[in-house]
């Protein structure tokens, strides 16, 4: 198992800061189900090594792929993004579930999913469900 897996049961509190949000700064976000989640992988170093193609989490039972194939923190500006389920809104503190990002990483921004932004379907590499078959469990 990788330290990395198992973030579809974990809830985290996001506290959006009062003095630049004001108490409305959530106000509406109750109404919906799911809230992207973008973060910064805060943890990790600057890397140089974008022009080679590597196995995502290193894992050798998978095939090697671009920076841009992967959705890992070897990203070129360190940014991470996750659709995360809303649990409760108050007043300035948000909780959702499935959030992997680390406890104190920063929050760069909070958007709601709306069903008319997402595509019908989606389609992927069978590598895919090897990856992610404990990520979310």
């Amino acid at each position: 198992m990788d330290d990395s897996d198992h973030w579809g049961q974990v809830v985290s509190e996001i506290a959006v800061d009062p003095e630049r949000f004001g108490p409305d700064g959530l106000v509406g976000l109750a109404g919906f189900s799911h809230v992207e989640v973008v973060f910064v992988f805060d943890r990790t170093t600057e890397r140089s090594d974008y022009t080679i193609a590597r196995p995502s989490r290193g894992r050798s039972d998978l095939p090697a792929v671009g920076v841009f194939a992967d959705r890992g923190p070897r990203r070129p500006n360190r940014i991470g993004t996750t659709t995360c389920q809303v649990i409760d809104v108050k007043a300035c503190t948000l909780q959702v579930r499935g959030l992997d990002a680390l406890d104190g990483s920063p929050i760069l921004d909070l958007k709601p999913v709306m069903r008319q932004l997402l595509p019908e379907s989606v389609r992927q590499p069978a590598w895919v469900d090897s990856l992610m078959s404990r990520y979310l469990a």
